[in-house]
């Protein structure tokens, strides 16, 4: 998938001019540059880490100048990823490239930026920071504009030159900003754990220990540190339907954001080749970090007491069950038996099942609606809706001492609710939950091996499964990429009680019929009351979908994303648009049972070759490939509920012709895989057995 280019939304024809030659001071609060000591000693004492907090920066006429000129004459993208959702303007450092009328209209902006980027601002910064000197030539700032639903999720800046990060808040100075809003930036806490060579390695916790709520004129500052300087920006929230309107349009935070780096050739302090330098220490400290040495949970796979070396022989379901011999049935009666008292019959039956096998060789996915029995469903649906209904703890301490959940970290790759195998203790006096069944019975067990295997046409040797539970307004995981040569089968059973993840039936045929979804990612009802909110409207922006995406370049190891770079998201997906096209697209065969279903038919340009949204017992089997990644979008707090699922990775027996391509490095397809080119142009693509690639 190739991420599409942002768009510079001021950048015209270049002609360059010469700035304001001022030397800046006079634009801050009085005597703020000679309180440099004061801010050192509150930095150097700062905890998580080393940061400061100005308040009343500037003159604050400057900067309401500077907020009516980007109302006025800006526009802004809507942007989403797999790590924040904003609405973001063009580099700001393409200012002195405005032709004269242009800059006419961005006066005060162009002040502000000479500003903070001259030598006495510099020089303060570096003072209280003890960076080191700071770029004037380099100026790296953009305006971000967060209303509800928008967020930034946890990451540590590091990317390139960057030496400070800073936020200096926007928000509208006559409607003072209430931290229940949300939109804070939060710094995460690092603990020193040691790697099995004895290195110490700082790891973050999973949740932030210092929330600063946003405030107009107020600077927040930090070093840029590598492994260290961790925070995100948390959600700002929608007014809740049965509070009395605040108005939502009150609730937009705009700051400017950006970064000072090191000075650049021809200023004082520049060292050559030390930029570069700098880029390749982090991009190796991400490929040498602690990889997933401390990740949480642990990634063990389990192998089948019996595990065949040789492929799974399809052909087996030729015939109905009660006709095949006893001794070469796929399913024996004892098998049959055990399933049935999770699985519901549709499922069990060679037609069905053919049908199934079919769909999934063809697309390297499937969906199948209402999987579980009726018994188990609603016995399973009656203990999750009693668990969510029960209050959580709120820190990941009281959670892991009072319960069987335990919280995934490192946060800059993913955090959420999850239970394992051994985290279901059979000494403990708790009785398992339907939930838990589904991870210590069904899942692992023989028979169960041998629908998939019949199901996929795939021949399995191993199994991981985890119980999660994705909290609204906490929760997500981070686009990361599979790494192993080796395909794998990747299993969805959604459990997700509530409703309101995606758009309503009614929503979807009218995008069948024509209508369009919306340009932005943003709930379109955001700015409206609440009483004027419909159901679908309700349903879009609130995230929770799973979804697996090509990567940009087939090589890269996305294992250790950190950055803020992000994965984007198509607005259809966002807003709900394109999960909602999963129960319009049944598979046309006479055979077929109406709750199967084909995976969403996706634009081959956006890189998405699977998605599902929140839902309750549907079962979801993607086979994916390596450099495929895969990421659960971050839950809002506008959700009517948790997510929940059991997220189910099968190790599979390559045959013959798969292990003969893999172990010589070439090129291979297999029929119905996700497959990545290892060519210049690394395009990902579905392939399917009756059909050439182009």
């Amino acid at each position: 998938m190739k991420r599409k280019a942002d768009e510079d939304l001021i950048d015209k024809p270049a002609k360059k001019i010469a700035s304001e030659d001022v030397s800046g001071s006079t634009q801050f609060r009085q005597g703020l540059l000679q309180q440099a000591e004061k801010y050192e000693k509150e930095y150097a004492t700062s905890e998580p880490y080393k940061h400061a907090v100005i308040r009343d920066l500037l003159v604050p006429d400057l900067l309401r100048k500077v907020r009516t000129e980007i109302q006025d004459n800006l526009s802004f993208t809507p942007k989403e990823t797999d790590i924040y959702k904003i609405h973001q303007s063009g580099d700001l450092a393409n200012l002195d490239g405005l032709d004269d009328s242009s800059l006419k209209l961005l006066p005060s902006l162009l002040t502000l930026r000479n500003a903070l980027y001259s030598p006495v601002f510099r020089d303060f910064l570096s003072s209280v920071t003890g960076s080191g000197p700071l770029s004037g030539k380099k100026t790296d700032m953009a305006i971000n504009v967060y209303d509800p639903g928008c967020h930034l999720l946890c990451h540590d800046d590091v990317i390139g030159s960057r030496r400070v990060s800073y936020i200096l808040y926007l928000t509208d100075p006559d409607r003072p900003w209430k931290p229940e809003w949300g939109g804070a930036l939060r710094l995460y806490p690092t603990v020193i754990q040691k790697d099995k060579d004895g290195k110490e390695i700082k790891v973050p916790g999973p949740d932030p220990s210092l929330s600063i709520p946003p405030a107009f004129n107020q600077l927040s500052f930090f070093a840029v540190q590598p492994g260290e300087s961790y925070h995100d920006v948390e959600e700002v929230f929608a007014q809740s339907s049965n509070l009395q309107s605040d108005g939502n349009e009150a609730r937009v935070r705009m700051a400017i954001s950006g970064w000072y780096h090191i000075p650049q050739e021809g200023e004082a302090g520049y060292v050559e080749g030390l930029e570069a330098s700098l880029a390749e220490q982090s991009s190796l400290q991400r490929l040498q970090g602690s990889g997933d040495q401390f990740d949480m949970p642990r990634h063990e796979m389990h192998q089948y007491d019996n595990a065949s070396q040789e492929p799974h022989n399809s052909t087996a379901l030729a015939g109905p069950l009660d006709e095949q011999p006893k001794d070469e049935a796929p399913l024996s009666e004892k098998d049959l038996d055990f399933l049935l008292n999770f699985i519901a019959p549709t499922y069990l039956t060679p037609d069905t099942l053919e049908s199934v096998s079919d769909t999934f060789a063809d697309e390297c996915s499937i969906c199948l609606e209402k999987f579980l029995s009726s018994k188990f469903s609603d016995a399973l649906k009656t203990d999750v809706v009693k668990q969510e209904a029960q209050l959580l703890p709120l820190t990941t301490n009281d959670i892991e001492s009072t319960t069987l959940w335990r919280v995934a970290r490192p946060p800059y790759r993913h955090r959420f609710l999850y239970q394992q195998v051994s985290d279901v203790s059979p000494n403990n006096d708790r009785k398992v939950s339907p939930l838990q069944k589904l991870v210590t019975e069904l899942l692992p067990s023989e028979a169960f091996r041998k629908w998939l295997q019949l199901a996929t046409g795939l021949s399995l040797s191993s199994h991981n499964l985890t119980a999660r539970r994705f909290r609204r307004g906490k929760d997500y995981t981070l686009a990361t990429g599979y790494t192993r040569a080796e395909s794998q089968l990747e299993l969805i059973m959604a459990v997700t009680p509530s409703d309101g993840w995606v758009a309503d039936e009614e929503v979807s045929d009218g995008d069948q019929n024509g209508s369009k979804p919306s340009d932005d990612p943003l709930n379109a009802d955001a700015q409206d009351s609440p009483e004027g909110k419909s159901k679908s409207s309700e349903a879009t922006g609130v995230g929770g979908y799973i979804a697996y995406m090509a990567s940009d370049d087939a090589a890269d190891d996305h294992s250790d994303l950190q950055s803020n770079d992000g994965v984007e998201v198509p607005p259809d997906m966002s807003t709900g648009a394109r999960a909602s096209k999963l129960s319009t697209q049944k598979k046309t065969s006479s055979k077929a049972d109406p709750a199967v279903y084909k995976a969403v038919e996706d634009n081959e340009d956006d890189g998405v070759l699977f998605s599902m949204p929140p839902s309750w017992n549907t079962l979801g089997l993607v086979l994916r490939d390596k450099g495929v990644m895969r990421f659960v979008k971050y839950v809002s707090q506008q959700a009517r509920g948790d997510r929940w699922d059991v997220l189910g990775e099968f190790g599979v027996i390559p045959n013959d012709d798969e292990a003969s391509a893999s172990d010589e490095g070439e090129e291979h397809e297999t029929a119905g895989q996700i497959v990545n080119n290892d060519s210049e142009t690394s395009e990902t693509e579905i392939e399917s057995p009756d059909e050439e690639s182009e």
